[in-house]
C-alpha cells in the first residue's frame, strides 16, 4: 500500500533532482538505483546488529557503505565523488548477487552539484528496510509519476488483496507456483510466507527447494529487475523470474503448474496483442489472453486467483463470451467482486477476482458470487484505513462453501454478501455474463447494493476548443457549441444558433461532440449555467467551445445512467458549492470528478434507464402540447373591427416601492403578471392589464379579485360596450400590443396608442363560445403540465430509489 509518507519521500527527492536532471525516466532510473543502494546497506546493518559480518560492503567496497558516504569528515564534492565512483564500480563488486550487478551496470551519477546530492541522499537515507514492500512501493509510484503503468496497463496490486488471493487459493508445500505478469512478485512472495506460516517447522533444506518452487515471468526488464532484487531480499538466493513475453512467445508454453495467481495488465496496445496460434481463444485483447493462459497452463488439479477487469465479467464480443463459456465448463468455482478504487492511487478501475479450480470444476454445478463492498480502505486516492473490511469475512465464507460444497445441491439462500448460480442459469442466454447481480432480483430499495462511485472512476472529462473573437465568422465556419445550445428545460442539445468560427484552425479530434457524450457547461457568467448537462445521441461536426467539457463514460457505466444522474437536484447543489470566479464562473475538474453515484450493475444500469425513457417518452409528448398551444381565434372577415377607445377606458397603475410594499394577501401585478404581494388593494374585481413599459410592453393579464397594479402597467377602469373581458384579453393577445410599441431607452406605449388599436369583436355570444372552447383547450394542456410534473417526479423518485433515499 503507497502510504503518504512514502509518496511523499519520492516527490521530494524528484523535486530534489528536477534542476539537473529534467528528464523524467533519468529520476526515477537514480532514485530506483539510491534505494536499492540504501536497502544493501540496511541489510549489512542488520547482520551486524544480529552478530554476524556485512555481506555487500566488505573489502575494497567497504569504504562505499552508507555510513562511509555520510561521514561527517567529508566534504561535499568528497562526498560527490565517492558515491559517483561507487555507482560506477558497484557492477565488480564479487561480493553482491550477479542480479545486483546488473543493476548497477552502466550506472552513473549524470550531474556534479555536491549539495544536490547531499539533499538527495538525505531523503533517500529516509527510506529503511524493514519490508521489501517499501522499494516495490516507492518504485511503482515512481512509474505512475511518468504514467508508464496507466499506458501498459500495469497497476501496483495492494498487498491485503494479494494475500486474500492468496488465503482463497491456498498454495501447498511441494506445489509449484507462477505468477505469468509478475510486476514486483508480490504473489509469489505472499504464497511464499503463507506455505511458511502453515508449515513453521521446515529445515534451511526444505526452505531452499521451496524456494524452487516459484517463478515468475514479465515482459518488462525494469519490472524483472525489481522482482529479482525483491525475491532476494526474502531469502532466494536464485529466484527464477524471467523475462518473458507471456502472450507472444511459446518457449515455456508446455509448462504447467499446481499454483497460478495473477492481476495481469489490462491495457491492450493500439492495434492489439499478437499471440501464436497456441491459445483456445482467439483475440487480441491481453486480458482475455492473459486469463486464457492462466486456465491452460493449470495442471490436472491445478487452482488459480487472477484479478481481472470488468470487460471479462461483461463484454459482448465473441472472444470475452467464449472465454467466460469456457471458464463457466470447466475452471472456475467463484468470482469475487472488489469495489472501484481498489487500485487508487494509480487507477479506479473496477475489477473482480475469477477463482479456478480444475477439479473442483468438474464436480460442481454452481458458481459463487461473492460482493466486497469494503476491503479496510477508503476509495480515495489516500487509501485511508478505515473500520470496514469485508475480505477476512469473505475469505473464511470462501474456504467453508469450498469445503462443503458438494452439500449445496442448489441455490444459495441470496443475501448481500454472496449467492450461488446453477451454471445452467449462467448459460441459459448464451453470453455467461458473470455480473452476479444479473442473476437475483435487484431491489433499489437496498442502497448497499449499490457502490458509490467518484466521476473520475467513470468517465473522462475532456475540456473544449479555444479561440478568440476575431476567428468568429459569420458563415462557412466550423460549428461550436456553447452554454445556449443546452436546452435548459428539457436538457436536449439545441442546434438553432451554432457560433463559426474560421475552418482553417486545428483543433483536437476528441474536441469534436461524439455519440453518447455528455456535454455539460463548465464556465460561464450566470449562475444557473454552470453544470447543466445534455447528451448527444449521435456523432456531430461540431466542436464544443472552451468554456464547456463532456463527459465520455468507460465501460462501466451507460451514458444515459450517468446523465439522469447529472440531472440530479444533488449534482446542481454540488457544483454550486465549489464553483470559482467573479464575472465568470468556473467550474473546475476536480469538482466534477469528485462527485459520487451509486453504480448498480450495468444490466440494472439498462432497467432503470429504459424505466426513465419510459417516463420521459410521456414527459416529452406532453411537454410538445404545452409549448406547441397557443390560443387561436379564427377571425370571421364579417365580424366588425372596432377601435379599443370605444371598448373600455384606461388607467396608468398606482406607483409602489419595494420600501412601500407591506408583504400581505393580495397580489401586485406589474407588466410581467404577479410580482409579488402587499397588505393593501384597489382593485376590487378580476380586471383586464396591459404591460405599459420595458420588456413586457404590450403583455395582457387578468388579475386576480382584490389585486394591486403598479405604475408598469395600464388597467381598465370602464368598459363602453357588452364584452367578454376573457374573449377580449386573448384577441388582445393574439393582437400582439408590443408591436405598437415606442422604441426608445426602452419599449413603451401610451394609453392613446393602445385606445388606436383596433380588433375584431364578434356578438357576445360568439365571444362566450369562443372563450369556452379555449378554456376546454387549456383545460388539456393544463393536464399534460401536470402529467409533466408527475413523471418528472416518477424519474426523481426511480433515482433516489437508486440513491437509496426512498
Amino acid at each position: 500500500m503507497l502510504d503518504a509518507e512514502t509518496k511523499r519521500k519520492i516527490d521530494n527527492c524528484r523535486d530534489i533532482l528536477v534542476g539537473k536532471i529534467p528528464d523524467p525516466k533519468s529520476q526515477v532510473e537514480q532514485i530506483t538505483i539510491a534505494l536499492i543502494y540504501k536497502f544493501m546497506d540496511d541489510m549489512d546493518q542488520l547482520s551486524i546488529d544480529q552478530g554476524g559480518k556485512p555481506s555487500f560492503f566488505t573489502g575494497d567496497f567497504q569504504k562505499y557503505s552508507w555510513s562511509s558516504i555520510f561521514d561527517r569528515r567529508l566534504g561535499g564534492q568528497e562526498i560527490l565523488n565517492l558515491y559517483g565512483e561507487a555507482l560506477i564500480k558497484m557492477n565488480q563488486n564479487p561480493n553482491i548477487p550477479q542480479l545486483f550487478r546488473d543493476i548497477f551496470k552502466n550506472a552513473f551519477l549524470p550531474y556534479r552539484d555536491p549539495e544536490t546530492l547531499r539533499l538527495f541522499l538525505k531523503e533517500i537515507s529516509g527510506f529503511t528496510y524493514d519490508h521489501s514492500e517499501r522499494l516495490g512501493d516507492a518504485f511503482e509510484y515512481l512509474l505512475s509519476v511518468l504514467s508508464s503503468q496507466g499506458e501498459a496497463g500495469q497497476f501496483r496490486t495492494p498487498r491485503h488483496i494479494i494475500d486474500f488471493i492468496v488465503n482463497v487459493v491456498d498454495p501447498q508445500l511441494n506445489q509449484t507456483v507462477l505468477d505469468p505478469a509478475c510486476g514486483t512478485a508480490g504473489f509469489l512472495i505472499s504464497a511464499y510466507k503463507h506455505i511458511l506460516k502453515n508449515n513453521p517447522k521446515l529445515s534451511v533444506n526444505q526452505k531452499q527447494r521451496l524456494m524452487n518452487n516459484f517463478v515468475g515471468y514479465d515482459i518488462s526488464a525494469d519490472m524483472v529487475r525489481l522482482s529479482l532484487v525483491n525475491m532476494y531480499l526474502h531469502g532466494f538466493q536464485q529466484p527464477h523470474i524471467f523475462e518473458y513475453d507471456t502472450l507472444t512467445y511459446e518457449d515455456k508454453w508446455g509448462e504447467t503448474y499446481d499454483i497460478i495467481m495473477a492481476n495481469p495488465p489490462f491495457m491492450t496496445p493500439k492495434g492489439g496483442i499478437r499471440p501464436h496460434s497456441r491459445f483456445s481463444i482467439q483475440a487480441k485483447r491481453s486480458e482475455v489472453l492473459f486469463v486464457d493462459y492462466i486456465a491452460e497452463h493449470l495442471n490436472p488439479g491445478g487452482r488459480a486467483g487472477v484479478i481481472v477487469p470488468e470487460g471479462i465479467i461483461f463484454q459482448s464480443q465473441n472472444a470475452y463470451k467464449a472465454l467466460r463459456k469456457m471458464l463457466v465448463e470447466n475452471y472456475l468455482w467463484a468470482v469475487v467482486s472488489l469495489p472501484a478504487g481498489v487500485f487508487n492511487p494509480y487507477s479506479g478501475v473496477k475489477t473482480s477476482i475469477l477463482f479456478m479450480d480444475k477439479s473442483l470444476a468438474k464436480r460442481i454445478d454452481k458458481i459463487l458470487f461473492v460482493k466486497i463492498e469494503n476491503d479496510g480502505f477508503d476509495l480515495g486516492a489516500q487509501r485511508r484505513k478505515i473500520d470496514k473490511d469485508d475480505l477476512p469475512a469473505a475469505c473464511e465464507f470462501l474456504k467453508i462453501y469450498k469445503s462443503k460444497i458438494e452439500n449445496y445441491k442448489s441455490k444459495l439462500e441470496d443475501s448481500l454478501f454472496a449467492h450461488a448460480v446453477l451454471k445452467s442459469e449462467i448459460a441459459k442466454s448464451g453470453d455467461y455474463n458473470l455480473s452476479g447481480d444479473r442473476y437475483r432480483a435487484f431491489d433499489l430499495h437496498r442502497k448497499s447494493e449499490c457502490p458509490m462511485v467518484e466521476l473520475k472512476e467513470l468517465c473522462e472529462y475532456v475540456r473544449g476548443v479555444t479561440y478568440s473573437k476575431e476567428d468568429e465568422v459569420e458563415d462557412g465556419g466550423i460549428g461550436i457549441l456553447r452554454a445556449n445550445n443546452i436546452d435548459q428545460s428539457s436538457g436536449r442539445l439545441n442546434f438553432s444558433e451554432i457560433k463559426l468560427v474560421r475552418s482553417d484552425l486545428e483543433f483536437r479530434n476528441d474536441q469534436k461532440l461524439c455519440k453518447d457524450d455528455i456535454l455539460i457547461c463548465a464556465a460561464s457568467g450566470s449562475k444557473e449555467h454552470i453544470g447543466k448537462v445534455a447528451i448527444s445521441d449521435k456523432d456531430y461536426d461540431y466542436y464544443f467551445g472552451g468554456f464547456m467539457a463532456v463527459l465520455r463514460c468507460k465501460s462501466n457505466i451507460l451514458p444515459q445512467y450517468l446523465y439522469h444522474q447529472l440531472k440530479t437536484e444533488k449534482f446542481r447543489e454540488h457544483v454550486e458549492t465549489d464553483t470559482v470566479g467573479v464575472n465568470i464562473r468556473n467550474l473546475k475538474f476536480s469538482t466534477v470528478s469528485s462527485f459520487k453515484i451509486p453504480l448498480p450493475p450495468l444490466d440494472v444500469q439498462e432497467k432503470i434507464v429504459a424505466e426513465i425513457n419510459g417516463y420521459q417518452k410521456i414527459i416529452d409528448a406532453a411537454r410538445q402540447i404545452v409549448q406547441s398551444y397557443k390560443p387561436s381565434i379564427k377571425i370571421d372577415p364579417s365580424w366588425p373591427m372596432v377601435s379599443l377607445e370605444k371598448v373600455f377606458k384606461l388607467s396608468s397603475g398606482r406607483g409602489l416601492t419595494q420600501k412601500e410594499r407591506v408583504n400581505g394577501p393580495y397580489a401586485v401585478y406589474g407588466g410581467n403578471g404577479i410580482t409579488g404581494n402587499h397588505n393593501e388593494y384597489f382593485l376590487e374585481n378580476p380586471t383586464l392589464i396591459i404591460g405599459r413599459v420595458g420588456e413586457y410592453c404590450g403583455a395582457v393579464h387578468i388579475t386576480e379579485p382584490k389585486s394591486w397594479v403598479t405604475d408598469n402597467a395600464l388597467y381598465v377602469t370602464a368598459y363602453l360596450i357588452e364584452i367578454n373581458q376573457n374573449y377580449l384579453a386573448h384577441v388582445l393577445r393574439q393582437t400582439n400590443i408590443n408591436q405598437y410599441a415606442k422604441v426608445g431607452g426602452q419599449p413603451s406605449i401610451s394609453q392613446s396608442t393602445v385606445a388606436s388599436i383596433k380588433v375584431p369583436i364578434p356578438s357576445i355570444d360568439e365571444q362566450k363560445q369562443i372563450v369556452a372552447q379555449i378554456e376546454a383547450e387549456q383545460k388539456i394542456v393544463n393536464e399534460n403540465k401536470k402529467l409533466i410534473e408527475i413523471f418528472e417526479q416518477k424519474i426523481k423518485d426511480t433515482i433516489a430509489e437508486v440513491l437509496g433515499e426512498k
